[in-house]
Protein backbone atom coordinates (compact mmCIF):
# COMPACT_ATOMS: atom_id res chain seq x y z
CA UNK A 1 0.00 0.00 0.00
CA UNK A 2 1.13 3.42 -0.94
CA UNK A 3 1.69 5.58 2.15
CA UNK A 4 1.22 9.80 1.95
CA UNK A 5 2.49 12.21 3.11
CA UNK A 6 2.59 16.39 2.63
CA UNK A 7 4.98 17.05 -0.58
CA UNK A 8 5.22 20.48 -1.98
CA UNK A 9 3.38 20.78 -5.38
CA UNK A 10 5.19 19.67 -8.03
CA UNK A 11 6.85 21.92 -10.93
CA UNK A 12 5.40 21.48 -14.37
CA UNK A 13 7.27 18.97 -16.41
CA UNK A 14 4.84 18.90 -19.07
CA UNK A 15 6.31 19.47 -22.96
CA UNK A 16 7.16 22.88 -23.44
CA UNK A 17 8.38 23.42 -20.04
CA UNK A 18 12.27 23.26 -19.26
CA UNK A 19 13.13 20.35 -18.84
CA UNK A 20 12.92 20.05 -22.66
CA UNK A 21 16.39 18.42 -24.40
CA UNK A 22 18.71 21.28 -26.22
CA UNK A 23 17.70 22.52 -29.51
CA UNK A 24 20.10 19.76 -31.89
CA UNK A 25 22.51 21.69 -34.49
CA UNK A 26 21.24 22.10 -37.79
CA UNK A 27 21.91 19.03 -39.83
CA UNK A 28 24.19 19.67 -42.71
CA UNK A 29 22.59 18.48 -46.13
CA UNK A 30 24.15 18.76 -49.97
CA UNK A 31 22.64 20.83 -52.28
CA UNK A 32 20.40 18.34 -54.70
CA UNK A 33 20.58 19.44 -58.08
CA UNK A 34 17.45 21.63 -59.74
CA UNK A 35 16.66 19.06 -62.35
CA UNK A 36 16.87 15.11 -61.49
CA UNK A 37 19.13 13.68 -64.19
CA UNK A 38 17.81 10.62 -66.51
CA UNK A 39 20.15 8.31 -64.29
CA UNK A 40 18.51 9.89 -61.06
CA UNK A 41 15.09 9.07 -61.32
CA UNK A 42 12.94 11.52 -58.96
CA UNK A 43 11.79 10.07 -55.79
CA UNK A 44 8.00 9.83 -54.61
CA UNK A 45 6.92 12.71 -52.52
CA UNK A 46 6.75 11.94 -48.55
CA UNK A 47 3.38 10.43 -48.13
CA UNK A 48 1.98 12.26 -45.04
CA UNK A 49 1.16 9.63 -41.33
CA UNK A 50 -2.31 8.93 -41.42
CA UNK A 51 -3.97 7.80 -38.36
CA UNK A 52 -3.34 4.35 -36.98
CA UNK A 53 -6.22 2.58 -35.94
CA UNK A 54 -5.36 2.48 -32.26
CA UNK A 55 -4.50 6.02 -32.09
CA UNK A 56 -7.12 6.63 -29.89
CA UNK A 57 -5.88 4.07 -27.53
CA UNK A 58 -2.47 5.59 -27.65
CA UNK A 59 -3.73 8.78 -27.22
CA UNK A 60 -5.55 7.24 -23.98
CA UNK A 61 -2.18 6.02 -22.63
CA UNK A 62 -0.38 9.68 -23.21
CA UNK A 63 -2.95 11.10 -20.86
CA UNK A 64 -2.25 8.67 -18.33
CA UNK A 65 0.87 8.63 -18.33
CA UNK A 66 0.57 12.84 -17.47
CA UNK A 67 -1.78 12.14 -14.98
CA UNK A 68 0.92 9.46 -13.28
CA UNK A 69 3.65 12.00 -13.72
CA UNK A 70 1.98 14.67 -11.87
CA UNK A 71 0.46 12.53 -9.45
CA UNK A 72 3.36 10.49 -8.22
CA UNK A 73 5.42 13.14 -8.19
CA UNK A 74 3.01 14.75 -5.30
CA UNK A 75 2.76 11.05 -4.11
CA UNK A 76 6.37 10.83 -2.88
CA UNK A 77 7.46 8.09 -5.24
CA UNK A 78 10.72 9.34 -5.88
CA UNK A 79 10.28 8.39 -9.80
CA UNK A 80 11.39 11.13 -10.87
CA UNK A 81 10.95 11.84 -14.36
CA UNK A 82 10.17 8.13 -15.21
CA UNK A 83 6.55 8.55 -16.35
CA UNK A 84 7.81 11.76 -18.87
CA UNK A 85 10.27 9.29 -20.25
CA UNK A 86 7.80 6.39 -20.61
CA UNK A 87 5.63 8.66 -22.34
CA UNK A 88 8.56 10.35 -24.61
CA UNK A 89 9.51 6.82 -25.73
CA UNK A 90 6.03 5.93 -26.90
CA UNK A 91 6.18 9.27 -28.77
CA UNK A 92 8.94 8.84 -30.19
CA UNK A 93 8.66 5.23 -31.53
CA UNK A 94 4.75 5.67 -32.66
CA UNK A 95 4.90 9.52 -33.96
CA UNK A 96 7.80 11.39 -34.26
CA UNK A 97 6.37 14.05 -35.62
CA UNK A 98 3.19 15.72 -37.44
CA UNK A 99 -0.12 15.44 -36.36
CA UNK A 100 -0.29 12.41 -34.52
CA UNK A 101 3.05 13.44 -32.50
CA UNK A 102 1.69 17.08 -31.29
CA UNK A 103 -1.90 15.43 -30.21
CA UNK A 104 -0.12 12.58 -28.23
CA UNK A 105 1.63 15.53 -26.40
CA UNK A 106 -1.17 17.69 -26.05
CA UNK A 107 -3.30 14.34 -24.57
CA UNK A 108 -0.17 13.90 -22.31
CA UNK A 109 -0.44 17.71 -20.99
CA UNK A 110 -4.23 17.14 -20.43
CA UNK A 111 -3.41 14.22 -18.26
CA UNK A 112 -0.67 16.33 -16.14
CA UNK A 113 -2.63 19.51 -16.27
CA UNK A 114 -6.00 18.16 -15.22
CA UNK A 115 -4.83 16.74 -11.54
CA UNK A 116 -2.44 19.71 -11.13
CA UNK A 117 -5.68 21.70 -10.88
CA UNK A 118 -7.42 19.41 -8.30
CA UNK A 119 -4.46 18.20 -6.54
CA UNK A 120 -1.87 19.83 -4.04
CA UNK A 121 -1.06 17.15 -1.84
CA UNK A 122 -1.14 13.25 -2.23
CA UNK A 123 -4.74 12.46 -0.70
CA UNK A 124 -6.56 8.56 -0.57
CA UNK A 125 -8.13 9.86 -3.95
CA UNK A 126 -4.93 10.15 -5.77
CA UNK A 127 -3.58 6.73 -4.66
CA UNK A 128 -6.60 5.29 -5.54
CA UNK A 129 -6.14 7.54 -9.23
CA UNK A 130 -2.74 6.10 -9.51
CA UNK A 131 -4.05 2.45 -9.03
CA UNK A 132 -6.77 2.34 -11.52
CA UNK A 133 -4.16 4.33 -14.04
CA UNK A 134 -1.75 1.95 -13.75
CA UNK A 135 -4.63 -1.08 -14.29
CA UNK A 136 -5.93 1.35 -17.01
CA UNK A 137 -2.37 1.53 -19.35
CA UNK A 138 -1.02 -2.16 -18.22
CA UNK A 139 -4.43 -2.88 -20.02
CA UNK A 140 -3.98 -0.40 -23.07
CA UNK A 141 -0.43 -1.62 -23.45
CA UNK A 142 -1.38 -5.30 -23.82
CA UNK A 143 -4.75 -4.93 -26.02
CA UNK A 144 -2.40 -2.76 -28.73
CA UNK A 145 0.45 -5.03 -28.51
CA UNK A 146 -1.79 -8.30 -28.79
CA UNK A 147 -3.95 -6.90 -31.46
CA UNK A 148 -1.45 -5.23 -33.84
CA UNK A 149 1.70 -6.17 -32.82
CA UNK A 150 3.87 -8.22 -35.61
Amino acid sequence: MLTCSLAVPAQAQFWGAPLAPAPKPPVQVAPKPAVPSPAQPSAPPPQQQGPAPYDRDLQRLSEILGALHFLRGICNSNEGQKWRVEAQTLIDAEAPGGDRHDAMIASFNRGYRGFQQSYRTCTPAADLVIRRYLQEGAKIARDITARYAN
